[in-house]
């Protein structure tokens, strides 16, 4: 049983949840939060705290951004695009239980201070903004440090929000690095 309730957008997403894992969620219906539901979501944080999960798409980060900015201290669990979609449709209800319990693993508790020791020139020389590729490297960076995909200034951001300092920021693009080298050469054997 997770202890706090996990916010979702729909009642699929809740489905999905509860294949996954025992847990109790709160829907938004979808994208427009009502002053009720927000309430609700505040309730549960200030009794057993919350985890926000709601689809890797704009209008999950969209939802998300809302309820964070309205209740402070929420956890979030991002879902991978890859890991989210069936049939053309990407939502939290096409993720395997696999895949909801691994997001679950790897929840991010926001920080107050929005301080991080990464600069932009960090994001430049790790090849995540202003280069062909940068959007993928970001991608995959993301879901290493469990932040989920997102442009090079929000990466700032979510890097500050989630307190992901400078050790943990490089360990994970050299984990990403030794990965896509593994990757290369396997293409070169075969």
């Amino acid at each position: 049983m997770i202890r706090e309730v996990i916010v979702v957008e729909g009642k699929d997403d809740t489905v999905a949840i509860q294949r996954a894992v025992e847990a109790d969620t709160i829907e938004t219906g979808g994208s427009a939060l009502n002053d009720m539901t927000i309430r609700r979501i505040a309730l549960a944080q200030e009794r057993r705290g919350v985890i926000i999960f709601t689809d890797p798409d704009h209008a999950g980060e969209r939802i998300r951004k809302l309820i964070a900015a309205q209740v402070p201290g929420c956890k979030h669990a991002f879902l991978p695009r890859h890991e989210a979609i069936a049939k053309g449709d990407l939502g939290v209800e096409n993720a395997s239980p696999e895949a909801v319990r691994r997001a679950l693993e790897q929840i991010r508790t926001e920080m107050p201070a929005l301080h991080t020791e990464l600069t932009w020139t960090d994001l430049v020389e790790a090849g995540l903004t202003t280069f062909a590729g940068s959007a993928e490297r970001r991608r995959q960076l993301g879901e290493r440090l469990g932040i989920g995909y997102c442009n090079a200034k929000q990466m700032l951001k979510r890097c500050a929000m989630f307190q992901i300092g400078r050790e943990e920021f490089e360990q994970a693009l050299h984990e990403l690095e030794e990965s896509n080298l593994t990757a290369q050469q396997q293409q070169k054997e075969t």
